[in-house]
């Protein structure tokens, strides 16, 4: 291990093997740091947060303070657990879980950029990319491959869908369906064509992809008659995705499509 002599490393903390922990950086003693994890300098690790292996924490980055609830107790035993690979850049603050036993996650090759916030319970999958300055309110739910822009923010107890695309400096207060381009305040404007295809998507599940898209938005039923028309339709798998994330949509309901440069991905 290398932990530079400025740095305050609780005894009860669990190191892996060949942890590097930099300058004046805080690591509490219920911090468990995984194999080959790097903390830089100034970050601060306090509460009970379990970090995988290969874990990337930038310069003054801030993980497990108490998260922003006006009706939180301290003594309440909550966690923040993160997976493998992640890379966590400067300034980032993540905080622990507001009721007693949960858990803010973040799983595995993730990739969080400078002063983006996650609150409290909030649930990032896999291989998400949060850009700069994106604030993410208590229990978002982010899907694996999604892309949040810079300067995005983001309702609490929304969802982004798997592959989604949130522009930056858009604002959202709906959820994100899968598959999408979202952006201004709660619009989505077609289709992340490119994404699908670079991601290996075939020529199959791209076509039905399109064709639940434009069943959703395009073909004036309300979504419950969409849900109840897409269920005797055959579908694949990634279509079948698509309806059942919208028809999980709670109160808020999904965001509203709106025409757009993008809409030649749906009528192409």
């Amino acid at each position: 291990m290398k932990i530079h002599p400025t740095a305050i490393v609780d005894r009860h903390a669990q190191l892996g093997h060949d942890v590097e922990i930099g300058p004046y950086a805080c690591v509490g003693g219920e911090v468990s740091l995984g194999d080959r994890s790097i903390v830089q300098s100034h970050a601060v690790l306090e509460g009970a947060v379990d970090l995988g292996s290969d874990n990337f924490v930038g310069h003054g980055a801030i993980i497990g303070t108490w998260p922003q609830d006006l009706s939180f107790d301290p003594k309440t035993k909550s966690s923040v657990r993160i997976g493998t690979r992640n890379v966590i850049r400067e300034h980032v603050t993540i905080h622990r879980g507001t009721v007693e036993g949960s858990a803010t996650s973040i799983g595995d090759d993730n990739y969080l950029m400078a002063g983006a916030h996650l609150g409290h319970n909030c649930s990032i999958a896999n291989k998400v990319i949060i850009a700069n300055n994106c604030l993410l309110g208590g229990y978002v739910q982010v899907e694996d491959g999604a892309f949040l822009g810079g300067g995005c923010v983001f309702h609490q107890h929304m969802r982004v869908g798997r592959m989604a695309i949130a522009q930056g400096l858009s604002a959202f207060s709906k959820d994100i369906p899968p598959f999408v381009i979202a952006a201004e305040r709660n619009y989505v404007f077609g289709l992340n064509a490119v994404g699908l295809r670079r991601a290996g998507f075939s020529a199959q599940d791209r076509d039905e992809i399109k064709s639940a898209f434009k069943l959703l938005y395009t073909s004036r039923l309300n979504v419950g008659q969409v849900i109840e028309k897409a269920a005797a339709m055959n579908f694949g798998a990634a279509a079948r995705a698509f309806f059942d994330f919208v028809a999980a949509a709670k109160k808020r309901g999904i965001c509203a499509y709106r025409r757009g440069e993008e809409q030649k991905t749906i009528d192409e």
